[in-house]
């Protein structure tokens, strides 16, 4: 459900009175990264300022594809008071969380997720500001907010690290990582950000975007806007396939993955065909000891958005059905301009129980709140 508003100074639509978890929230430095700077080393600070973040991509600055909205937000969501989307927490509280009675909201930090920066060094250092940060100015202001574990998931052993060093800590509710990796996350390098999460009993958050250093294709770069943002779903397929069959969920069995803003109906027909062909290919895969369907069943949950739309609206409650109910965690995205609006997501006749399973159970479980 797309929110494009004129006037800034209006309030959401949709207004909910179930209580509400909302597990997809970006916020951003209000200075941008100078507003990193008291978080952040003085040799850090002078190398930003020198140098600036050094992305695995082939363009210095801006995105790849220019966002059709401006920042990639929703118009009604710039802070009256300046600031960027989400930058603002007072405005947050009024503009989403109070509104829509959020009453859990968990925190993804990706404008910018500094763990693919080409300097590991920087993005080590990015990420335990940024998670200082976030505590100080987020999470123990409001206490409604939860956060993400930023880690500089190129380096296994450092991210372990910063896993490890927030491990226990009431704030944060799992560990995030970008979709596009430098190589496919099931590989070995990634392994130590699996073994910590598992081991602090935190889920791994995997949200869609991120460079890798490649194209978001398979055939190289596309021409529009519109194949990037589709190409987040196949990106997350690819993530989840080298998941399961490098053994990630036999060799850490607690390990939880939340894929978030990929979408969830191309899930079941992955699985099929993951099932098919290991049946015929299985001897390449003696470390799997059942079906790759049913370890993404065990291991997997999805938010919602950007939620499916079919043209006929039910249709998407065929995809729940296979997936599980209790596999789904609603998002909104908030404050980008593709937001799903908690009032619109799901078709009339949902049985209550499973709505409030949907809104608010189904992520309390998860992330243990």
């Amino acid at each position: 459900m797309t929110i494009d508003v004129a006037k800034p100074t209006e309030q959401p639509a949709g207004t909910s009175r179930l209580a509400i978890a909302d597990c997809d929230i970006h916020q951003s430095p209000k200075l941008g990264m100078k507003g990193l700077y008291p978080y952040l080393e003085k040799r850090w600070q002078d190398h930003l300022e020198m140098f600036g973040p050094l992305p695995r991509q082939a363009f210095e600055a801006g995105p790849a594809y220019p966002k059709s909205q401006p920042d990639a937000s929703r118009r009604d969501a710039w802070p009256p008071n300046g600031g960027r989307p989400g930058s603002d927490l007072a405005f947050m509280r009024t503009h989403h969380l109070d509104p829509h009675n959020i009453t859990l909201g968990v925190l993804n930090m990706i404008r910018p997720h500094p763990g693919g920066f080409q300097n590991g060094y920087l993005a080590d250092a990015l990420c335990q500001a940024m998670n200082r940060w976030q505590v100080a100015e987020w999470t123990q202001p409001e206490p409604r907010l939860k956060g993400s574990i930023l880690v500089p998931y190129e380096d296994g052993e450092a991210s372990a690290a910063e896993i490890e060093r927030w491990a226990g800590h009431s704030d944060y509710v799992q560990v995030l990582l970008l979709s596009r990796t430098a190589e496919p996350a099931g590989q070995k390098r990634y392994w130590p950000i699996y073994r910590a999460a598992s081991e602090a009993g935190l889920p791994v958050g995997i949200h869609a975007f991120g460079f890798g250093g490649y194209p978001v294709s398979g055939g190289g770069w596309p021409s529009f806007y519109i194949e990037d943002m589709v190409g987040h779903a196949q990106s997350c397929q690819t993530m989840l396939s080298s998941m399961v069959l490098e053994g990630i969920f036999e060799r850490f069995p607690k390990l939880k993955i939340v894929v978030v803003e990929a979408g969830f109906a191309w899930l079941p027909s992955l699985a099929w065909r993951l099932d098919k062909l290991w049946h015929r290919l299985r001897a390449e895969l003696p470390h799997l000891k059942r079906p790759p369907s049913e370890y993404i069943r065990d291991h997997i949950w999805l938010t919602t958005q950007p939620m499916e739309e079919p043209a006929v609206k039910s249709q998407a409650l065929d995809a729940i059905d296979w997936i599980g109910w209790d596999k789904l965690l609603f998002a909104t995205d908030y404050p980008h301009w593709d937001y799903d609006d908690p009032a619109h997501v799901l078709p009339a006749g949902v049985d209550p129980e499973r709505r409030r399973d949907f809104f608010l159970n189904n992520a309390r479980a998860v992330y243990g709140v």
